[in-house]
């Protein structure tokens, strides 16, 4: 006679094998939706307004050295963003 806990054992071990695979490429996917939303509102001045045009310039270079961010011949668009990762964003 066959063990059926050792079938049952194995054809649930598999599946959640398979669940735990499923979830990781599913987050995977999420990541990279997040990343790819990231990297398109830093894409110009206008998507990006509320941080790069209507912040104030001098408050933002303050804001940046505040946080060991080199400002000397760099575009604002590129300072807001590394300003923004390094506060945790994105």
């Amino acid at each position: 006679m066959i063990d059926k806990s050792k079938r049952q054992f194995l054809s649930k071990f598999f599946l959640r094998q398979i669940n735990g695979l499923v979830q990781g490429f599913e987050a995977g996917v999420r990541e990279v939706e997040e990343k790819e939303e990231f990297d398109k509102f830093f894409e110009s001045y206008e998507s990006s307004y509320a941080l790069t045009l209507a912040y104030p310039d001098d408050i933002l270079i303050e804001t940046a050295r505040m946080h060991g961010i080199e400002t000397k011949n760099r575009d604002k668009i590129d300072i807001v963003k590394e300003l923004f990762l390094k506060k945790g964003g994105g």
